[in-house]
């Protein structure tokens, strides 16, 4: 226990990750009623919305509607994700975001054709015009990542050393405009990742780039996301991205079983168990996991919010 980080912070995705997938039939009030929840269980960031196409991403279409409705409370950063320059723009025109500019490329040329339809030249092309933009509107980029870093359903494993490719493009833009990158994401878009491929990555990150922060990003579609996130832990990473009672999954990762992230509260759950701090309310978070479950109305795969906090067993006792 001693290899833990003594706190973690948890980024919560999942108004913006579950969703998108959940398609165009949950109300922008209900989505705007789940901010709002998650609000109170102590979350410094919360992702409200993205702003891409709407044609191919219908659950995304009120994303503008979103932004305007919930109510902002103070030391939470409200984000939203885009893909291009329009989708930027939008997000500025919103006015009630927390803005940062983000150089995210992709290690799978496959998955990036199929998600944002571009090549990896053209993608890194597409990127400087973004910083540029971003430089010209005041708005400060210090985020770096990459998408599909552990795998991919369309071309296969994603070596370490491949990873470790496509993180070095996105250092060489940032450092092409002088930029430092504080934090990484290491994306598991498509739940490729195990224990030990999450340990060899950290790793190789983190020797080559020990200045900068790692996030995790894990998917569970396989059933491997807490695994992972341990892995993570026990490789020193304090930062993890969740998503609400395991809400989530990338709509073009081919197929639907794609659905589902790590799950906030029983990662929160797993990190207080383990002594973690993450200054989280987990019984708040439960009430938002059961508040998802009634809003996209199916089961969700969150486990705590059936099994239960431990410590009102252990009051009881």
């Amino acid at each position: 226990m001693s290899t833990f980080p003594s706190q973690v912070r948890i980024n919560e995705e999942g108004p913006r990750e579950g969703f998108q997938i959940e398609g165009e039939g949950i109300p922008t009030a209900r989505k705007i009623e789940l901010i709002d929840k998650l609000s109170t269980t102590g979350l410094k960031q919360i992702q409200v919305a993205s702003f891409v196409n709407p044609k191919r991403v219908p659950g995304m279409a009120d994303a503008a509607e979103v932004v305007a409705g919930f109510k902002r409370v103070d030391g939470v950063r409200y984000t939203a994700l885009w893909l291009n320059e329009q989708g930027f723009r939008r997000a500025l025109a919103a006015d009630r975001l927390d803005i940062r500019g983000r150089l995210v490329l992709c290690a799978s040329p496959a998955f990036l054709m199929r998600n944002q339809k571009s090549t990896p030249e053209e993608n890194m092309a597409s990127h400087r015009e973004q910083v540029r933009s971003y430089i010209e509107n005041d708005v400060p980029v210090e985020h770096g990542g990459l998408q599909a870093a552990f795998g991919c359903n369309f071309e296969g494993d994603i070596s370490t050393e491949l990873m470790m490719k496509g993180a070095a493009d996105v250092f060489k833009i940032a450092d092409e405009f002088g930029l430092k990158l504080k934090t990484f994401v290491l994306a598991d878009t498509m739940a490729w990742a195990n224990p030990a491929s999450v340990n060899d990555k950290v790793k190789a990150f983190q020797d080559k780039y020990p200045d900068t922060e790692i996030i995790l990003h894990l998917h569970n579609t396989r059933g491997l996301g807490m695994a992972n996130a341990l892995a993570g832990l026990q490789a020193g990473v304090s930062q993890f991205d969740a998503s609400i009672a395991g809400l989530g999954g990338c709509p073009f990762a081919a197929h639907k079983g794609a659905a589902g992230n790590l799950c906030t509260e029983d990662f929160a759950f797993m990190c207080k168990e383990l002594g973690i701090e993450t200054g989280l309310d987990l019984d708040a978070l439960v009430e938002a996991a059961q508040l998802a479950e009634e809003i996209v109305g199916h089961s969700l795969p969150g486990s705590v919010m059936r099994g239960g906090n431990l410590d009102v067993l252990r009051r009881a006792l």
